[in-house]
């Protein structure tokens, strides 16, 4: 026989408190400033962008993570906030698009 009493837990202790996830608004706010970046040189340079995207797609295609990723972050570091993190994760990944579109560029 077992030599041990048996705990009682109230309902207030065993009530978690629901996490809200953070991962799909991030990402959704994330891929939509990716495609505004990605619009941005054919604002600036015209249709002839296409003819520089057509030898340099894969490094513009491998920030479209990065920019999901740091969707989620700034929407998790701001609790949530779409306003503030969309505004920041826009910044963030404009600025990385435009560094790389003219480290690109020479």
């Amino acid at each position: 026989m077992r030599n041990s009493q048996n705990i009682y837990l109230s309902r207030s202790e065993t009530a978690a408190r629901e996490e809200t996830t953070w991962s799909f608004p991030g990402a959704i706010v994330g891929f939509v400033s990716w495609l505004l970046a990605l619009g941005i040189p054919f604002l600036l340079y015209g249709p002839n962008t296409l003819f520089f995207f057509l030898y340099t797609w894969p490094f513009f295609l491998a920030l479209m993570p990065v920019a999901v990723v740091v969707g989620i972050a700034m929407h998790s570091l701001l609790d949530g906030r779409l306003l503030f993190s969309g505004v920041a994760t826009v910044i963030i990944v404009v600025t990385m698009f435009g560094a790389l579109f003219m480290w690109l560029m020479g």
